[in-house]
């Protein structure tokens, strides 16, 4: 099944394009002119796609990719240069409020901003971001908001605010330090320093760097969605959760979670596929 999201206007192509096949939506940035720059449409888009999915029972794993050259340069220049002008409605195109504010609150514990990373560690099943070229500034945080990160040899990250006189707002703090340690994230936020992905990887910000990123994504994804999806959807709860929380009660946690699964149907199909020495048939 293939879906198309966000036209801004009719003549224009969709931002985003989703393709689900065998339990495995394949979501791709689509403006690759534009190296898939986030303007107000894109911002649209990645966020219909999210709830789209988070609505989607059926999808057990999310990989998140760009068309063209790259995964994402970030925010449009457009942007930039209507800031260099004092323009007021900058906040606003990005934010999606009238007013401007940042710190309203428009989807959850999120603004509009924010949620375009946030949103992907809102899907109850894991999500695999497929780096190329560049994912620079909203880019990179939009991965962060992944559960890994597959990137190609040679791929640029950067937290670029600091370029640009501000700080990183698209909901990748709050994980930044959990991958990187707490004294490289501080020196790649207050240097904006453009980094590859090999050394990427050494630190932490990358999961893996592999030639082909996208088909290693949806083939680790493949194998996800073989997997009892109610385990996995309550795996990703914990590890959402657990650098957040007490010892105490990310061990409660894991106990309920546990109590939940034992005996269920799709628990006993993957006890008895492996006895069996067969595929399971999950519901």
């Amino acid at each position: 099944m293939t879906s198309a999201l966000s036209k801004e206007q009719t003549s224009e192509a969709p931002r985003v394009l989703i393709d689900i096949e065998n339990h495995v939506a394949h979501v791709r940035l689509n403006r690759a002119d534009k190296m898939n720059a986030l303007d107000n449409a894109m911002f649209e888009a990645i966020i219909a796609a999210g709830e789209q999915l988070k609505a989607d029972t059926n999808v057990r794993a999310v990989v998140l990719s760009g068309e063209g050259r790259a995964f994402c340069a970030g925010l449009d220049m457009g942007n930039f240069a209507n800031m260099a002008k004092g323009n007021s409605n900058t906040a606003a195109e990005v934010s999606g409020d009238a007013q401007g504010r940042l710190e309203k609150r428009t989807h959850g514990i999120a603004n509009r901003a924010q949620y375009v990373s946030w949103v992907w560690r809102e899907l109850q099943v894991p999500v695999i971001a497929a780096l190329h070229g560049v994912a620079l500034g909203g880019g990179c945080q939009i991965s962060v908001g992944a559960d890994m990160r597959y990137a190609a040899p040679g791929t640029k990250l950067c937290i670029m605010e600091m370029r640009w006189g501000l700080v990183p707002d698209m909901g990748a703090t709050p994980f930044l330090q959990k991958l990187l340690g707490d004294d490289v994230a501080r020196e790649l936020t207050y240097t904006n320093r453009v980094i590859l992905a090999e050394e990427a990887k050494e630190l932490g910000l990358v999961t893996r760097v592999c030639e082909n990123p996208v088909e290693e994504a949806l083939k680790v994804a493949a194998e996800i969605a073989d997997r009892n999806p109610a385990a996995i959807r309550a795996a990703k709860r914990l590890l959402n959760n657990a650098p957040f929380e007490g010892a105490a009660e990310t061990l409660l946690a894991e106990s309920v979670e546990q109590d939940a699964i034992i005996g269920s149907p799709n628990q006993v199909e993957a006890v008895m596929a492996n006895l069996e020495q067969r595929e399971p048939k999950f519901s």
